[in-house]
């Protein structure tokens, strides 16, 4: 990476439909999907999944701030979830789908919290914004059968999108955008 290039990390519950809106922004170099924000050394899609690990699916995204901001990155995150849920998204349930913003310095975590503050002040939710801001950990890639899963199997992926619950409750809070 070079330094006009930074990390941005979010986990924004299944980490196959948070890459392609990522992937679609200028200036958004790679989007991988992978596992942090907790205690156990390279774990594997299935430790993940039992709740034990402690990590959440995530995608770490590598970009250059001079194409897009972190402020528009962190749009594209909260219009892709459901920020009132604390419990997994949508049909995804539990610890390993829960949402979260992972900061990799000072200017992040500010952007971040602000953005939350502002979602939960002015956004379309009548519950509490609980996704949290957190600093960033280890992140571990994914298996590679889970790296651009939309793109390799879009047929499925569709199916699971639209099956979740995912699309339409963005189309309800966020329209067409």
């Amino acid at each position: 990476m070079s330094e006009s290039q930074k990390l941005a990390t979010f986990a924004g519950g299944c980490f196959w439909c948070m890459v392609g809106p990522f992937q679609a922004e200028d200036g958004v170099l790679q989007v991988k999907s992978g596992y942090t924000g907790g205690h156990t050394e390279n774990p594997t899609y299935e430790e993940v999944c039992t709740n034990q690990t402690g990590h959440v699916e995530a995608i770490q995204l590598t970009y250059q701030p001079n194409d897009v901001s972190y402020q528009r990155l962190l749009k594209i995150f909260w219009q892709n979830i459901d920020p009132t849920d604390g419990g997994g998204q949508f049909n995804d349930r539990g610890e390993s789908y829960e949402t979260a913003i992972f900061y990799h310095d000072e200017e992040q975590k500010q952007l971040a919290e602000e953005s939350r503050q502002e979602l939960e002040k002015n956004g379309p939710f009548n519950a509490p914004i609980v996704t949290p801001v957190r600093p960033a950990a280890t992140f571990y890639d994914a298996e590679a059968y889970h790296q651009d899963y939309h793109l390799k199997n879009p047929f499925h992926y569709q199916l699971y999108n639209k099956g979740s619950g995912r699309e339409s409750f963005i189309k309800t809070y966020w329209g067409d955008d």
